[in-house]
C-alpha cells in the first residue's frame, strides 16, 4: 500500500521527493504565484534543482543556507553550483516540528585520520605529574 506522502500530490517538491541527503545542481531561480485562481498574487521564492521536475519553495532559512552554500548573494552567481538537499527533522512551521528540506554547502574532501600515532613527547604529556593537585 502506498504510504500517506506518496498519495498528497504536490506541484512544489516535498520531503518525500528527495533521498537523503543528495547532490542538486541549481538551474534557476524565479517566484511562483501560490494564489488561487481569482485570489491576489502570492508570491514567493523557488529554486530549479537539474535533478528534479518540480520546483522548491524557499523560506528565509533556506535562502540564507544557499546563500552561504554557494558562496555568494547574487542568485545569479548560484546558477550550476552543486549543494546538498537533505531531510533535516529539526524544521518547524507553526509552532510545531514538522521537519522538511534544508540545503548545505557540499563537503571537500572527509577529514582525513591520522595514520599514525604523535611522539610521546609532543604536547609535553608524558612529563606531567600523575597527581591532580586538587
Amino acid at each position: 500500500m502506498p504510504r500517506v506522502n506518496d498519495m498528497l500530490d504536490s506541484k512544489y517538491l516535498k520531503q518525500s521527493d528527495a533521498p537523503d541527503p543528495v547532490i542538486v545542481t541549481v538551474r534557476k531561480i524565479g517566484r511562483v504565484n501560490l494564489a488561487k485562481e481569482g485570489d491576489p498574487p502570492e508570491e514567493k521564492w523557488a529554486i530549479m534543482f537539474k535533478e528534479f521536475q518540480k520546483p522548491m519553495l524557499l523560506n528565509s532559512t533556506n535562502i540564507k543556507l544557499l546563500e552561504k552554500a554557494c558562496g555568494s548573494d547574487n542568485t545569479d552567481d548560484w546558477i550550476g553550483k552543486e549543494v546538498i538537499l537533505f531531510n533535516d527533522e529539526n524544521v518547524t512551521f507553526g509552532g510545531q516540528v514538522v521537519g522538511g528540506l534544508r540545503i548545505r554547502k557540499q563537503q571537500a574532501a572527509p577529514a582525513r585520520k591520522a595514520t599514525a600515532p604523535l611522539p610521546a613527547e609532543v604536547g609535553g604529556f608524558d612529563n606531567m605529574d600523575d597527581d591532580i593537585p586538587f
